[in-house]
């Protein structure tokens, strides 16, 4: 299933870039980060972006991969709204009621957020790490569960603390 969810993204991102680099760039770093919280947090990490940056509905998600893997999709998915702050506000609200086998979803946004802000740092994309450092307090404590993915957030918390 992971080859499939692979395959599908990448089709459904076509021309789409990450940078200067291709979408699958940041979608196989995503996945790397996921593998080993298991196949369905890869199968998850491949599709994050699917609704949310292309036309593909969550239902159709949920035909080719079913309804948990839909559903986390879904969580994944920024709200709307007018600018980043509206936007990432309804997300992290959205995230902070997730319980239950839903939390793979947390596994991914957490591996998501490191991805960025890996390629931030390589790239010196100074101005987006400095956003990412800015929601990280609002972002821990609506994706943040206690030994969920404990050594993704130590990474993440040591380049946010050391980047001052």
């Amino acid at each position: 299933m992971i080859q499939k969810a692979k395959q599908w993204a990448i089709t459904q991102h076509g021309e789409q870039k990450y940078g200067q680099h291709p979408y699958s760039f940041h979608l196989d770093a995503v996945a790397a980060l996921a593998n080993p919280f298991g196949e369905l947090a890869e199968v998850v990490a491949y599709l994050h972006d699917v609704v949310e940056d292309t036309d593909i509905t969550v239902e159709q998600v949920s035909a080719e991969f079913g309804e948990l893997v839909a559903s986390c999709v879904a969580i994944l998915t920024d709200e709307p709204g007018k600018d980043r702050k509206e936007r990432k506000a309804k997300t992290y609200q959205k995230m902070a009621m997730v319980t239950g086998e839903e939390e793979l979803a947390l596994i991914v946004k957490a591996a998501d957020r490191l991805a960025n802000v890996r390629a931030c740092v390589q790239d010196n994309h100074e101005r987006l790490l400095a956003v990412y450092k800015s929601e990280h307090p609002v972002f821990v404590k609506a994706v943040y569960r206690v030994g969920l993915c404990e050594s993704l957030w130590d990474e993440l918390n040591t380049i946010l603390n050391s980047t001052d």
